[in-house]
């Protein structure tokens, strides 16, 4: 039985998507489908770069149709930035894969520069690469200071005719050893402070810049390179002083979105595979799956994926209809990163008590998602980053909403080009949202939506009457704990809102606030523990510390949908 809420590939058929995107999704799918799982796990075993992939790619023209905003994408109609198609191949592939999912992801971030750039000869030598087959990398992050991008040692010297010449090195770079373009950080020699910071473009191919070698022992490549002597010209300048640190940031805006759905892509292929395993395994003389720790287990692994999908495909939305005067996706985004990526973390981890031994064979998918699923929330700034600025709009969020219109579902035809201006990488303090309370209320007939609404309330109470003081907001340990809290709160109201949107069954909304009411007991009972609360803070996380509304018939509804999964699917071999 094929469950809806799943990705399948067997009935995979984005309907709600363009013909033209429908068409290559779908054979992005049959591709991988065709090649089987044997060669699937014998590449990633063996390390083997996925030439394969690439070629499939670029004969498809799949890279070239998906990246190109349509302003550069002369007279092909569907050459288009479309965030929801993005998010869907981007599932697609991490479904797969990590390392098909990579090569898609450091090319989305080499382009994001480009797109920004006001470099006619630039933005057209990108598309000319993607036509071609090409893929891109982004080149900020140096072995000495990691993405701090205020410290660069790639040095661009002015060559006396109007460009520079770069000499330096950089780490951890996706696809630099094949990109036909790198966006490269770095800042002027003879310019102090931001105005001399410079992104360019690169060519991995030209003879000034040495491979130096692959930093991970992976299928993926993920490059240390040097640049000697390189020589800039004018026409491969993409941004200068401020404008380039900006840039920067706004390209991960955009190209963190797309951990989320890899994270999903990822836990869904392994619940296939464990819930099949489990079901299929008899021990003690009982089906694995009639043991009351595994049911538990497998239901919260299923309403924790759901709850992630559901989250990721609203947050669609609010990137898809921003503006300047709307940036409320620029909190939804972190919190694709940050909570979805380590609700993944949680779903492989239960998925793997459940199969124990089974999920370390090396041909099976799960060891691979074992593995990967980890480096997720690790990419495009760690948790804690994420969570810090996640803080930043706690404020404004939970004490001073504003009116908005209504937010869509967006799965239209349309290009995201508000992605490519916007503008300075400030103000995130100033945001406005709309009131969060609107999306629980409406289901507040559900009990576990209620009991983490008094929960949600509480947090408001709390930084009302006992905010941090200033020695606490300068402990980043004890405002992480906050940030958790505060986390939760806003990843219930995007699943309620889309839950809404779908029709999502009652019975698996309540099990999914089942598990935020007890997440949230979880981090005031951690909020209790930090040296740096309070006794006023300490009662208060013993007073919000709430047990779920338990209802068996509930339950066994979900139960069901997760028991279905059993041979569902099975990648042939």
């Amino acid at each position: 039985m094929s469950d809806p809420l799943l990705f399948h590939p067997h009935h995979y058929d984005p309907a709600d998507l363009d013909e033209t995107s429908r068409r290559l999704l779908r054979a992005t799918v049959d591709w991988f489908e065709t090649r089987g799982k044997r060669a699937l796990v014998d590449s990633y075993n063996t390390h083997e770069w996925y030439a394969d992939f690439l070629a499939f790619a670029a004969r498809e023209g799949l890279f070239a149709t998906f990246l190109t905003p349509s302003a550069d994408g002369g007279d092909d109609k569907d050459k288009r930035w479309d965030t929801a198609r993005n998010a869907a191949l981007s599932e697609i592939l991490g479904f797969y894969g990590l390392g098909y999912w990579y090569t898609w992801q450091v090319t989305v971030l080499g382009l994001g520069p480009v797109w920004q750039s006001g470099n006619a000869a630039a933005r057209a030598h990108a598309a000319d690469l993607l036509d071609q087959g090409h893929v891109m990398a982004f080149a900020l992050s140096e072995r000495s200071h990691g993405a701090d991008i205020y410290a660069t040692d790639m040095l661009l010297t002015p060559d006396g005719e109007g460009g520079f010449r770069a000499t330096g090195g950089k780490y951890y770079i996706g696809n630099g050893n094949v990109a036909g373009l790198v966006s490269v950080f770095g800042r002027r020699a003879d310019v102090e402070g931001p105005e001399g910071y410079v992104f360019f473009a690169a060519d991995s191919r030209h003879p000034a810049y040495r491979l130096v070698r692959n930093v991970v022992n992976a299928q993926m490549y993920v490059s240390e390179f040097r640049l000697e002597d390189y020589p800039v010209r004018e026409r491969d300048v993409l941004h200068t002083g401020p404008a380039a640190f900006d840039a920067a940031l706004n390209t991960v805006n955009i190209g963190k979105f797309n951990l989320c759905t890899a994270s999903i892509g990822i836990c869904e292929h392994a619940m296939y595979e464990a819930v099949t395993h489990a079901h299929g395994r008899v021990l003690y003389g009982r089906r694995v799956t009639d043991f009351p720790h595994v049911r538990r287990e497998l239901t919260d692994a299923y309403a924790r994926l759901v709850a992630m999908k559901l989250f990721s495909d609203r947050a669609v939305d609010y990137f898809r209809s921003a503006g300047p005067d709307d940036r409320r996706y620029l909190l939804f985004n972190p919190m694709t990163k940050m909570k979805v990526t380590t609700e993944g973390e949680k779903v492989i981890d239960l998925l793997w008590d459940v199969i124990a031994a089974k999920g370390f064979e090396a041909d099976t998918y799960f060891d691979k998602a074992a593995k990967d699923i980890r480096g997720l929330p690790k990419l495009e700034g760690t948790v804690h980053v994420n969570l810090a600025l996640i803080l930043k709009f706690m404020p404004n969020y939970l004490f001073r909403p504003q009116p908005h219109p209504a937010v869509p579902t967006r799965r239209d035809a349309a290009d995201d080009e508000f992605l490519f201006r916007q503008g300075p990488a400030r103000g995130l303090g100033a945001i406005r949202f709309h009131d969060w309370r609107a999306a629980y209320d409406a289901h507040a007939h559900l009990p576990n939506v209620a009991r983490f609404r008094e929960q949600a309330d509480g947090l408001v109470a709390l930084l009302a009457a006992h905010a941090p003081d200033e020695t606490q907001q300068r402990d980043l340990d004890f405002l992480l704990t906050i940030g958790q809290l505060f986390a939760l709160v806003v990843y219930g109201q995007l699943i309620l809102e889309q839950a809404e949107l779908t029709g999502l069954d009652a019975a698996l909304r309540d099990e999914i606030f089942d598990l935020l009411v007890r997440d949230f007991s979880g981090y005031a009972t951690e909020l209790h523990g930090k040296a740096a609360t309070t006794d006023e803070q300490a009662a208060w996380a013993l007073a919000h510390v709430r047990r779920p509304v338990v209802d068996a018939d509930r339950t066994a509804r979900v139960w069901q949908r997760v028991v279905d999964l059993a041979g569902a699917y099975e990648m042939r071999q």
